[in-house]
């Protein structure tokens, strides 16, 4: 279980100590027909300053409106999601995400979980779901082999 420099799940990136920047906030819903109100309603009481939004499934990796937010934060910004589902396609996808913001000196997180990478405990619970995903990713290995 050792990354690489060059790997996107290098959990001794950088994390801003003290938040210094603004809450940017991301919303989605799988359907059109789906309204964002109670998801851009807690972003904004969580103090988010600009929302994007997508409708679109979480499957579909074209969520222009999550990658114009990833462009858009700052270091020491961070990163605000209603729910870890509202991000993430799957627990590889949530932590190549998140680890690109740790890199970049951006803090994640998401509000129904109680999850904060800036915090001791939301770091400790983010390694813990990588290690998590590099163990399951070695036992697929393994049994392909």
């Amino acid at each position: 279980m050792h990354a690489s420099q060059d790997d996107d799940t290098d959990l001794l990136a950088p994390v801003p100590a003290i938040r210094t920047g603004a809450f940017v906030g991301y919303a989605r819903v799988s359907a059109k027909g789906q309204p964002l109100d109670r998801q851009i309603h807690a972003l904004t009481e969580a103090g988010c300053i600009r929302i994007f939004a997508d409708k679109k499934s979480g499957k579909n990796a074209e969520r222009e409106e999550l990658w114009k937010a990833l462009d858009y934060v700052r270091e020491g910004d961070t990163l605000v999601v209603p729910s870890l589902d509202r991000l993430r396609r799957s627990i590889q996808d949530l932590i190549a995400i998140v680890s690109g913001l740790r890199k970049r000196g951006i803090g994640f997180t998401s509000l129904h979980e109680a999850l904060d990478t800036t915090t001791p405990g939301g770091s400790l619970v983010f390694h813990v779901f990588a290690a998590l995903a590099e163990f399951i990713r070695e036992l697929i290995v393994q049994g392909t082999n």
